[in-house]
């Protein structure tokens, strides 16, 4: 066991890519420990040999091609014109589409790769400071995977054997209380700031809603179909990925074969390294059950404190700590098995814990000094880290106030689930 965890330390201090750290880990594990190796193949292809989990690429791939086919151009017009009158327009703006976007892609990465450029060019040009744009961008990308779909609550939802649709579900209040939140400081900033507004006009309002009504639409056929149980998870990624397609190739004209194979090739390298990651964090996570390293985490956890409220409390600790350092898709594979049975054993209900644990993890993508949005956002705005790093700090408050409602109320998320899918 200690060479088991000391391979994946050290690979990790040095800078290893998280699935290398973590297979190598356990495959040194493996080895110290007089373990057949056919385990290893065994259960990094079971951890990945799920139908649920076809919808993981196919929902990367949507993504890409809404980007690619400057579908995300149309949903912020469209933003731009709804709120774009309320002080500090823009910054509304870009929350809004990001949430729009969320109905799409389920990708806090799509969102802030995608999006993001747009919004901050539009930002830039309309006079808001560099830090602040860079900051709602940052901040807004996280409500992708909270509102449906979710690349993230699918991982949880196959690990852990929970039904994706009511996970989805879920995620809906969580992700407009988010959006609200991070809306509300930005009307402070602005008027502090003194930051523009636009003047509102139907006119634009109704030509731009004309103008993306199709991508508009996609998130409430994706929700239609969950709740009347006509399509499942991984049919519904099949059907955005077509949809997308169609409104941008034949519709809007903005793709061509070689756009489209280029997004094929990115879809495939982005679906690729996630599910690797879910495969190797399966051995792991394998080789932490049988020898009980699972077990007697979980049992010092319980041992600090017998008090629901607690325990929920250091569960949120540990995850947006973890969420800094590492991939969500690890984390959930890696930490489930921990987990899960002490959510059990304190009575949360398991699309309630799952909605708060991803809701975790995606704040620790935008948290200071090794947030991943943070550093695509850095990349895309070409603005130094430690810039961002400073402005980021405070759209962090509304984000931890959801996170902290979610987990304490639990009927946020639970109760449109329990009221569209039954109890």
């Amino acid at each position: 066991m200690i060479v088991f965890l000391t391979a994946f330390l050290v690979l990790l201090l040095i800078g290893a890519p998280i699935s290398i750290a973590i297979g190598a880990g356990a495959t040194a594990g493996c080895i110290a420990l007089g373990y057949p190796l056919q385990i290893v193949g065994q259960k990094m292809v079971t951890g990945v040999d799920s139908y649920l989990l076809i919808a993981v690429p196919l929902f990367i791939f949507a993504g890409n091609l809404m980007n690619e086919g400057k579908i995300t151009t149309k949903i912020f017009d469209f933003a731009k014109n709804l709120v774009g009158w309320i002080p500090g327009g823009l910054g509304h703006a870009n929350i809004v589409a990001s949430i729009i976007f969320a109905g799409m892609s389920g990708s806090a990465a799509a969102d802030a790769g995608g999006l993001g450029v747009i919004e901050m060019k539009a930002m830039r040009d309309n006079g808001y400071d560099d830090e602040f744009s860079a900051s709602v961008t940052s901040a807004s990308s996280v409500i992708g995977p909270i509102f449906p779909p979710s690349i993230p609550l699918i991982i949880y939802g196959s690990v852990a054997s929970v039904s994706v649709a009511k996970l989805f579900m879920g995620g809906v209040i969580p992700g407009l209380l988010m959006g609200l939140a991070l809306m509300i400081l930005v009307f402070f900033f602005a008027v502090k700031r003194g930051y523009e507004r636009t003047a509102f006009s139907l006119k634009a309002l109704a030509e731009s809603f004309k103008g993306s009504i199709l991508s508009l639409v996609t998130p409430f056929i994706i929700l239609a179909g969950f709740t009347t149980g006509w399509i499942t998870p991984t049919e519904a990624s099949c059907i955005a990925v077509v949809y997308s397609l169609v409104i941008a190739a034949l519709v809007y004209r903005s793709i061509g074969l070689k756009d489209f194979i280029r997004c094929a090739k990115d879809s495939a390298v982005g679906a690729a390294n996630t599910l690797f990651i879910i495969g190797t964090s399966t051995l792991f996570t394998y080789v932490m059950v049988k020898e009980g390293i699972s077990r007697e985490i979980a049992n010092f956890i319980l041992g600090i404190s017998s008090n629901t409220a607690v325990i929920l409390l250091i569960i949120n600790i540990i995850l947006l700590i973890l969420g800094m350092f590492m991939e969500p898709g690890a984390i959930l594979t890696l930490m489930l098995p921990v987990l899960v049975p002490i959510a059990q054993g304190i009575g949360l209900d398991l699309v309630h814990f799952g909605v708060i644990m991803v809701l975790n993890l995606m704040i620790g993508q935008v948290t200071p000094p090794f947030g991943v949005c943070l550093f695509i956002i850095s990349d895309l705005a070409h603005l130094r880290l430690e810039i961002l790093y400073k402005g980021i700090l405070p759209f962090l408050i509304p984000l931890l106030v959801t996170l902290m409602m979610c987990t304490y109320i639990p009927g946020i998320v639970t109760w449109l689930p329990n009221v569209l899918l039954g109890a």
